[in-house]
């Protein structure tokens, strides 16, 4: 039903209200945040982060100048006022509601005080509740949690009666309301799903090796349309950081796909005139053959054109890439620190497949990077929890780019360096066109050989070249005409006398 159409059937002007739920990624995953005067449900398992972002919605009410009202059944005003500190908060203008009271200690002599959740009735502790929010009437409200409500109970069927009195009783006032649950039952409570006006679960993974992972999934927000599925998170200082997932098709921009120039006049020739913009490259061969060089030198060309590119490094440090730089007479550091060039390298067992796509992102809508160059594909696999992840992951990372207008160029590493190469990861499908560079042995001499074996956009040459790593940066030389067998690594030379290889 549209806006127009609720007002006029009479409907209370306030709902139709979105806010935001304090966090910006969130809120782009639901299309601009929450139905106002809903109840919403955060479930997650403890440390899931389900306390801290629901300070974060809390808080941003609060900055509007709405009254916010925190109820902890099980935590104490000083374990929150330490969250806040830790993320750099102050809890000044929220107001918090401790059903555990802070003088109760583990003196058997020492009478519990009626608040304590363990020892009153279920029915008493919502009378609190009421009471208090009553009395502050506020905006926004965050109840923590109700696995105490659901001890309390006992029994399912006491439970969800309670759960729907505060759902009744909130519908009543202009309040939006979050209720946090720590999925402590034995089995998934899904009639809290069907008593909410929304679902959002967050969810902590420990992987084999490296950091643990974070991600959450909208599960239902009725009359909203969000963007489903699984989308990475961090916490750190200052809340939650929600990266959503990325859907190509939400990204498009005009622009012109011309060549962009390699640098090499005989690199740009071999490709029929340059790789364009808006496409992607795979530069596919064994280790060492120079496949990040011919990446650089597309990065320094840019960087020379003034225009920005960035280098995600999976597999190398940054003084190591520059050092192969120098060795080409490419000057990195000079375009590092101007700003032209981008370096980050990338850590795949602390970072999430979510947030590289938003660091990517980033490069392209904040910075205007024109050449993304990822090296390599191999460690971003390492990055993933399963290969089928990655392909899809890859395949909408692409298109994003190709749709921005970025040229991107893959590196993969394949297995083996003389003879029958490998690997365990193909998207050469995905590619728009694919460099091979292979060694090749001939006179007692170890050489690089490099073809273009496809290219989507135009034509190209079909021939094999031979390439050196120089001073002077990559040179190719003319067309291997008279050998057979160079992607074998052992070839033929059919012409009347051998080479020497020179290569001006």
């Amino acid at each position: 039903m549209t806006g127009s159409s609720k007002a006029a059937s009479g409907s209370n002007p306030t709902d139709l209200l979105r806010i935001s739920t304090g966090s910006d990624g969130l809120d782009d995953i639901l299309g601009g945040g929450f139905d106002a005067n809903r109840m919403y449900l955060y479930e997650g398992r403890p440390g899931t982060g389900k306390t801290t972002i629901s300070l974060q919605f809390l808080l941003r009410g609060a900055r509007y100048g709405e009254r916010v009202l925190y109820i902890s059944l099980s935590e104490t005003k000083r374990e929150l006022a330490l969250v806040a500190q830790r993320h750099g908060w102050s809890l000044e203008g929220v107001d918090i509601f401790e059903l555990v009271p802070p003088e109760t200690t583990l003196d058997p002599d020492r009478e519990l005080t009626v608040f304590h959740p363990a020892e009153m009735e279920l029915s008493e502790t919502t009378s609190l509740i009421f009471r208090e929010v009553e009395r502050v009437n506020p905006a926004r409200v965050v109840l923590d949690s109700l696995s105490e409500l659901r001890l309390l109970a006992q029994n399912p069927l006491r439970y969800r009666r309670q759960v729907l009195a505060l759902k009744h009783f909130f519908t009543n006032r202009n309040c939006t309301v979050i209720l946090l649950d720590d999925l402590s039952s034995a089995q998934d409570d899904l009639q809290l799903h069907s008593i909410a006006h929304g679902v959002v679960m967050l969810e902590q993974l420990a992987i084999d090796y490296g950091a643990e992972r974070r991600r959450l999934r909208v599960i239902k927000m009725r009359g909203i349309r969000f963007r489903g599925g699984y989308h990475d998170f961090i916490i750190e200082m200052g809340g939650l950081k929600i990266f959503p997932r990325l859907i190509a098709a939400e990204h498009h921009k005009s622009f012109v796909g011309n060549f962009t120039p390699s640098g090499s006049a005989e690199l740009d020739q071999l490709l029929g005139g340059g790789l364009e913009r808006g496409t992607n490259a795979l530069l596919i061969g064994s280790a060492g053959v120079g496949k990040s060089s011919v990446a650089l030198t597309y990065a320094i060309a840019a960087a020379e054109r003034g225009e920005h590119a960035v280098f995600f490094a999976f597999d190398e440090g940054r003084g190591t890439v520059e050092a192969r730089a120098r060795t080409l007479g490419l000057d990195l550091e000079k375009h590092i620190e101007s700003g032209h060039i981008r370096f980050q390298q990338i850590d795949p067992a602390e970072l999430s497949p979510g947030e590289f796509a938003a660091n990517v992102r980033a490069s392209v809508e904040r910075d205007n990077a024109q050449i993304v160059i990822i090296d390599s594909l191999n460690g971003y696999l390492n990055a993933m929890p399963d290969e089928r992840f990655l392909i899809l992951q890859m395949h909408e990372l692409l298109s994003y780019l190709a749709q921005q207008g970025v040229l991107t160029i893959l590196i993969l590493a394949q297995h083996g360096l003389m003879g029958p190469t490998y690997s365990n990861l193909d998207i050469s499908y995905l590619s728009d066109a694919v460099l091979m560079l292979r060694y090749f042995e001939l006179g007692g001499m170890v050489r690089r050989a490099l073809s273009v074996v496809k290219k989507r956009s135009g034509n190209h040459e079909h021939a094999i070249r031979e390439f050196r790593l120089t001073r002077g940066g990559v040179k190719l030389g003319p067309p291997l005409k008279e050998f057979s067998g160079i992607f074998s690594g052992t070839p033929h030379y059919t012409g009347p006398a051998l080479p020497d290889g020179t290569i001006e």
